[in-house]
């Protein structure tokens, strides 16, 4: 007797967000792709359209790294003392679609940069490399609220992912990404609650849902990831069975938890293999972009996703 499978139908579905405009848009990337979207739980094909693959953003600083340590260091070259050259490598050797640029420098204790000199430094990577952008500040809630406002407006119709908004400090972020045509990220501390009151405190202020994406706030393998795997998958449930405020893609900064760990400090292919493994871990959880750091572990999630979405 033949085994007949149970197809789950869901009421509701997680929506695009759209990061990169290309010139006959108003932007002047080459390409530009597409999160979210799903209509069924990660990698259940047969029960819901699932059109847009997990994505990988490659993480690079405006300033040469201070606590990547020899290994991460090491697989860039000389290249990663020099921002720009860091960036175009990443594209033209690693073959990055998207990169993910932290404005460390503006930190009070990395350089202390202004907005102008930030707004410069993303208007020379703009001429440098032609694929989509994701903008972070330096965790500096003071600091972020001063110089990503001209930041957002030196990309304006670029279509950004910028962030970090976060409950206690999200109008400024909000309202930049608004008038400037960006989507923004919500950063909840491991916290569905929270999650959701923050992007109903960004849609209030005027940003639709469709334009938000969630960072949940993950943790490395065997340094909370379990906790965070559950979190997001209650938000994805709840998703997808008609909850808006929560429908929204997922992004995982995946690099700077898991090398920040002493095991993936230890051995170098140890810490490639304690990236890849994290990673592939959200993706089964829902994560639709990940942030990552070494090469060898992003070609290996790469693969990974490949032979997941072959069919």
């Amino acid at each position: 007797m033949e085994t007949q499978l149970t197809l789950e139908k869901w009421p509701g579905m997680i929506s695009t967000v759209t990061i990169g405009a290309k010139k006959d848009e108003g932007g002047s990337r080459l390409n530009s792709i597409e999160i979210g979207g799903q209509k069924s739980l990660p990698l259940l094909f047969q029960e819901g359209q699932l059109p847009n693959k997990p994505r990988i953003a490659y993480e690079i600083w405006d300033i040469p790294p201070v606590d990547w340590g020899n290994q991460l260091e090491s697989a860039y070259g000389k290249s990663i003392n020099n921002p720009l050259a860091w960036a175009e490598q990443c594209v033209k050797e690693f073959k990055a679609e998207i990169l993910c640029l932290k404005l460390q420098s503006i930190h009070p204790d990395f350089g202390n940069k202004g907005p102008q000199e930030a707004a410069e430094f993303v208007g020379q990577l703009l001429k440098t490399v032609g694929v989509p952008l994701i903008i972070t500040g330096c965790d500096d809630n003071d600091k972020d609220n001063l110089v990503i406002p001209q930041v957002s407006e030196a990309v304006k119709k670029e279509k950004c992912l910028i962030g970090l908004a976060v409950q206690d400090n999200y109008k400024t972020l909000t309202a930049s990404v608004l008038a400037d045509g960006h989507s923004i990220i919500a950063q909840s501390p491991i916290d569905i609650n929270i999650a959701k009151q923050l992007n109903i405190l960004i849609s209030d202020m005027g940003l639709s849902f469709e334009r938000i994406v969630i960072d949940p706030t993950i943790g490395a393998l065997g340094y909370g990831l379990e906790y965070a795997y559950s979190i997001m998958e209650r938000a994805r449930l709840a998703a997808l069975s008609g909850d808006k405020t929560l429908a929204c893609p997922f992004i995982c900064f995946v690099g700077q938890e898991t090398w920040k760990t002493k095991e993936a400090q230890a051995e170098i292919n140890q810490g490639i293999a304690w990236e890849a493994i994290t990673a592939t871990s959200l993706i089964q959880s829902g994560a639709d972009l990940l942030v990552m750091r070494h090469p060898k572990a992003i070609e290996k999630v790469n693969n990974f996703i490949k032979k997941l979405y072959k069919e």
